[in-house]
């Protein structure tokens, strides 16, 4: 056997806890499996500010149909090109937003005269929004300005893209807000 730094040191571990009478038996089997070693890992990004830091979120479950997969760690992405695996303290803490109990998970509405908010349908929801800004656009729409040039704009919306959209996400979206007329845009990505 080679003597280096690395094998004095096991052998002077090993022979000292045998020599002073350790049972090193109960040691050994108390070693358990890291906590994310039978987990499914996804990559995301985190969504608290513009940086657009990557994470790697692990969930446990069979990934059946209706199974619900629960979140038991979070970290950084050591192969995320921005981040290369470093979080701020909000980012870390993401795990505790994805499994807080207070987390809404349906979409709720506030009907007028209201104390409170009510459950509806994701489909509902859409639904809804589309009507708003369908309202809002026949409301506000300006064809014409005051010198008669056709400018085809809805001043009465604006919209701001978040900082973890993808840029293909933000394209679609200013597309669609450009068919909107709608003048007053811009995305918080500044990556």
């Amino acid at each position: 056997m080679e003597l280096s730094r690395r094998n004095f040191l096991k052998a002077t571990t090993v022979g000292g806890a045998i020599a002073l009478g350790f049972d090193l038996s109960k040691a050994r089997a108390e070693i358990r499996e890291f906590k994310i070693s039978r987990t499914t890992e996804t990559r995301s990004i985190c969504p608290y500010c513009a940086v657009s830091c990557g994470v790697i979120i692990h969930t446990l479950g069979d990934r059946s149909k209706n199974a619900v997969a629960s979140v038991v760690h979070v970290e950084g992405d050591p192969d995320h090109p921005i981040s290369r695996g470093s979080l701020c303290p909000k980012g870390i803490t993401l795990k505790d937003d994805i499994t807080h109990k207070n987390r809404l998970t349906m979409p709720k509405v506030r009907r007028p005269g209201s104390d409170h908010w009510d459950d509806i349908t994701w489909d509902d929801a859409v639904a809804r929004i589309a009507r708003h800004i369908k309202t809002t656009r026949d409301k506000s729409f300006v064809a014409r300005n005051a010198k008669g040039q056709v400018v085809n704009r809805n001043p009465g919306m604006a919209m701001i893209g978040g900082c973890t959209d993808t840029n293909e996400f933000n394209f679609l979206q200013w597309k669609a807000i450009t068919a909107w007329g709608v003048p007053y845009r811009d995305s918080q990505a500044r990556v």
